[in-house]
């Protein structure tokens, strides 16, 4: 077991490394249009900020991120901001439409799917700015945020590869959708490049609320063999882990540090962290100089960190910890080059 003097040293490098990130210190469901914060009394000079994510934001993933980043513009802005759930697309239309009649200078929508409708009512208020989480269609008031998510998925590749005692391991998605599969295909690629002859199984259930399918699918790959899980399943996520924990694998979480939802079984999650890209998104809107783009954030703007459950430390031998610094210190100064999907 790791001593604390060890644990604060290791710590203290990575810290030095990174800066703001930690190595080793943490897309859709929904079908309703609902506010999920009330809106606050503000003049007409006040930045108005929406948020619309697929699923409620208590979901400790996906959309648990992007509320964070919301209430980063509120608290570092002064904004006035609101959350809505929506998720086919007359709701997302509706939604959209709704905010920019109200005058929101800023509707953000927390994932791929929101791109295209952003294109469409983007034409109609052209005074709001839309911008989703992934996606290529650009407008002069519409863009994406590409989160370079796939740069911690592979670190934990690494780390599933090195973990596993089987030589199979495995990856649960929700729907098969472009953003989630190019996480897994870094995934793989991290695995592979440290263990060529690891096996990866992959699979999605279709649904990120659907907790059962995704339990059932983790306990078939771990029927197969497979000793370390990782997912991308939103909500359902929580069936991901109870198999995991009842069949004593390990787990691996994504978009949010997981390692609370299931300290016993999560050994790491490839984090995105929205609040510094959100306020600087928001403050370019506020000040008029926001261009339609797509950017692609990660490591280096402090957008993509890996964090190793702190509960688990001592499951983790000290030379995979080491060589998983060095592999964030490659990515961090561009000598690694994480795949990715372009879509």
């Amino acid at each position: 077991m790791m001593n604390g003097r060890r644990t604060r040293t290791l710590l203290a490098a990575l810290l030095a490394l990174a800066g703001a990130l930690a190595i080793l210190a943490g897309c859709t469901g929904g079908t309703s249009a609902t506010d999920a914060t009330p809106e606050a009394q503000a003049d007409d000079d006040t930045l108005k900020v929406a948020l619309i994510t697929p699923t409620a934001v208590n979901d400790s993933g996906w959309s648990a991120l992007a509320y964070r980043g919301l209430e980063a513009i509120r608290v570092n802005l002064g904004a006035e901001v609101s959350n809505v759930v929506a998720s086919t697309p007359a709701d997302i239309e509706d939604a959209m439409r709704s905010f920019a009649q109200k005058g929101f200078d800023l509707v953000i929508g927390h994932g791929y799917e929101y791109n295209q409708h952003g294109i469409k009512i983007g034409k109609e208020f052209p005074n709001t700015v839309f911008v989703s989480s992934s996606g290529d269609q650009t407008a002069k008031n519409v863009g994406a945020f590409r989160f370079y998510l796939e740069q911690g998925t592979y670190l934990l590749g690494i780390l599933a590869a090195k973990m596993s005692k089987s030589g199979v391991i495995g990856m649960v998605g929700g729907p098969d959708v472009p953003s989630i599969e190019s996480t897994f295909q870094a995934f793989e690629a991290g695995a592979k490049a440290e263990r060529p002859d690891i096996t990866v199984l992959k699979a999605y259930t279709g649904s990120n609320d659907d907790i059962g399918a995704a339990k059932q699918q983790t306990l078939a790959f771990i029927n197969r063999g497979a000793d370390v899980i990782i997912h991308q399943a939103n909500a359902a996520a929580s069936g991901v882990f109870e198999a995991c924990r009842e069949r004593k694998v390990w787990a691996l979480g994504t978009n949010s540090d997981q390692s609370s939802v299931a300290p016993d079984v999560v050994l790491a999650s490839a984090v995105i962290r929205a609040e510094t890209v959100f306020t600087d998104l928001a403050a370019r809107v506020r000040d008029g100089k926001y261009a339609g783009t797509v950017e692609l954030v990660g490591v280096k703007e402090g957008a993509i960190n890996v964090v190793l459950n702190p509960e688990l430390l001592d499951k983790i031998p000290k030379e995979y910890q080491d060589f998983m610094t060095k592999k964030f210190a490659e990515i961090m100064n561009g000598e690694l080059v994480v795949p990715k999907l372009e879509f």
